[in-house]
């Protein structure tokens, strides 16, 4: 039996409608899927900075007990670390972790002047602890700058463009180090 004109352009039609919506699908899962990762790695680097806060008042509190007139280094890690703590943005923790890691910096020329609480296995197993946490941020924060360039990269490709501008996909930020972490720190003894 044979076709009609109207079932011809029913089926031709339903062929551009299902074409169009496998080229839009692939895409927009895709940018789903990058969008996702970007988010999970930026939790990782939230992650990692809450545990160099959980890490710091141990710290603090073991060289208090040997440092006790070192009040003022003491005071200034604390502070750089509510600092970091009332941040909101994640974009704000890491500025504010620059301080903390001034702060940090301060409190190890402390440390060198008190052989004894270098001696202290308590002292070294939290250096140790938070010069792993340092590093966990450095990968995490790499992570998060790879997922975003993925992400980027793929809501500028065509045709994934159009599908990213139809459905308001926008580019992230990545980070970057702030001016004043591109200096050595000065260290005085």
């Amino acid at each position: 039996m044979p076709m009609g004109r109207g079932a011809k352009i029913a089926i031709g039609i339903g062929v551009v409608v299902l074409i169009l919506y496998l080229l839009l699908a692939s895409p927009y899962n895709q940018l789903v899927s990058l969008q996702e990762r970007v988010a999970k790695t930026r939790a990782d680097v939230e992650v990692q900075l809450n545990r160099r806060l959980d890490l710091i008042p141990n710290l603090v509190e073991t060289v208090k007990g040997y440092a006790a007139h070192e009040r003022q280094t003491l005071e200034a890690v604390i502070k750089a670390r509510r600092q970091v703590a009332a941040a909101g943005t994640l974009a704000q923790k890491l500025a504010a972790n620059q301080g903390l890691t001034q702060a940090l910096g301060r409190l190890m020329v402390v440390v060198e002047r008190y052989p004894q609480l270098k001696a202290s296995q308590n002292f070294r197993t939290l250096q140790d602890q938070l010069e792993g946490t340092e590093n966990r941020i450095a990968v995490a924060r790499t992570r998060y700058n790879e997922a975003v360039r993925a992400y980027n990269t793929a809501i500028r490709r065509f045709p994934t463009v159009i599908v990213a501008r139809l459905l308001g996909f926008a580019p992230e930020q990545t980070f970057a180090a702030p001016t004043q972490a591109r200096q050595a720190p000065k260290v005085k003894f």
